[in-house]
C-alpha cells in the first residue's frame, strides 16, 4: 500500500534542486518539493506537506497533518510498512 505521510519541512536545503529536509514522525528526509512551485508558493520552514514517494505532493495546515497521521496510526502495520519504506529511501 501506497500512501501520502505528512511531513514538517525543517528546512530547504537545496534550493536549485527544489530538495528540503523534513520531518515525518521523527524520520527525517530529504524530498523534492519542486511540485509545490507551480502556484507560486513554494515551501518554508514550518510548513507541512503530504509526502508520497519522495516527493511533497502538497501542503496541508497543522491541523489536517495531525488528523491525517491519527487516522495512518490507525492503520498499523501498513503504516509502520510505510514509515520503514521511508527510512530506509534517500534523496540526494
Amino acid at each position: 500500500m501506497c500512501l501520502a505521510i505528512p511531513g514538517r519541512v525543517i528546512e530547504v536545503v537545496d534550493v536549485e534542486n527544489r530538495l528540503a529536509r523534513v520531518d515525518v514522525a521523527g524520520v527525517r528526509r530529504t524530498v523534492n518539493v519542486g511540485l509545490l512551485d507551480a502556484g507560486g508558493a513554494g515551501v518554508e520552514p514550518g510548513d507541512w506537506v503530504l509526502i508520497h514517494v519522495g516527493f511533497a505532493l502538497s501542503k496541508v495546515d497543522e491541523e489536517e497533518a495531525a488528523a491525517t497521521l491519527k487516522l495512518l496510526e490507525g492503520m498499523g502495520a501498513d503504516y509502520e510498512l510505510e514509515l520503514e519504506e521511508l527510512k530506509a529511501s534517500v534523496i540526494e
